[in-house]
Order: C-alpha cells, then structure tokens, then sequence
C-alpha cells in the first residue's frame, strides 16, 4: 500500500496517541489502589500494544490482517465486580476519569483517520483499532459506574 502525504501525517499521530496510551495504563497499572483496576489497566495496556504494532505495519506500508481481538474481548466478563457498591480512592477515580477521557480522544482521532484513508485495509484495519478503543471506554464507563465514580 502506498501512503498519501497526509496518511502518513495521521499515522505518525495515531501512533504517537498509542505510545502515550501505553504509557499512561502502565503507569496508571502501578498507581491504581484496587487490584481489579489494576488488572484492567494492564489489559488494556496490552491492547494498546497490539494497536501500536498494528499503526507500525500499516507505516511501513503493510496491512495486517485483523482477527477476532474483538470478539475476544466482547467474551470477557464486564469490568464491574458483579454488583459492588464499594467506594472508589480518590486516586484510582481520578485515574479512571482520565483514562476514560484519553479513550475518547483516541476513537474520534481513529474515527477522523477512518474517513481520510485511501485503502480499504487500512480503513478496515483502522475501524478495527476504533472499535477496541470504544470497548475499552465501556469497560473504564461500567467499572466506574460498579464503584460510584459516575453521576
């Protein structure tokens, strides 16, 4: 696949997004206080690894094929505890709150990258990653909402 100026402009930015997502839940994985966030973060973490190696091969100009990684997810349990009640530290709130909004950011940045691609791998490849990064905000939204951190 040969990459237009401005693709390679979006994935130079998609993968910086994914570094800094890296970052953040492996560092969010040590601060968290609650073993179970802990755990959710280092989940994510090791999605976010994926979607990283996944914008490298697509700026090298290779679409890698996209398996089931979401269907993956889609089995594993919510990140709720079944049914909690247990107030959440003020860490690991403030932890969730940014991570959910770095969620955000990073699906309307693929959402905008999904419609500026010529490819139709790319896109798909792309709308993939989107994807992930939706569920991984619903697991952060249904673990917050299980410990008292939503309105």
């Amino acid at each position: 696949m040969k990459l237009t100026q401005k693709e390679t402009t979006l994935l130079k930015d998609l993968k910086a997004s994914e570094e800094l997502c890296i970052e953040k839940y492996g560092t969010y994985a040590e601060r968290a206080e609650d073993p179970e966030l802990k755990t959710l973060f280092e989940t994510i973490r090791t999605a976010e690894l994926q979607h990283l190696s996944t914008i490298e091969s697509l700026m090298q100009g290779t679409v890698p094929m996209m398996g089931g990684g979401t269907q993956q997810q889609n089995q594993q349990p919510s990140a709720c505890c079944g049914g909690c009640n247990k107030t959440a530290s003020r860490n690991d709130e403030f932890l969730c709150h940014d991570a959910l909004d770095t969620e955000k950011h990073v699906s309307s940045l693929y959402d905008t990258c999904i419609f500026e691609f010529n490819d139709a791998g790319a896109r798909d490849a792309l709308n993939h990653i989107q994807k992930e990064e939706q569920e991984h905000g619903k697991k952060l939204y249904d673990y917050m909402s299980c410990h008292g951190m939503t309105a």
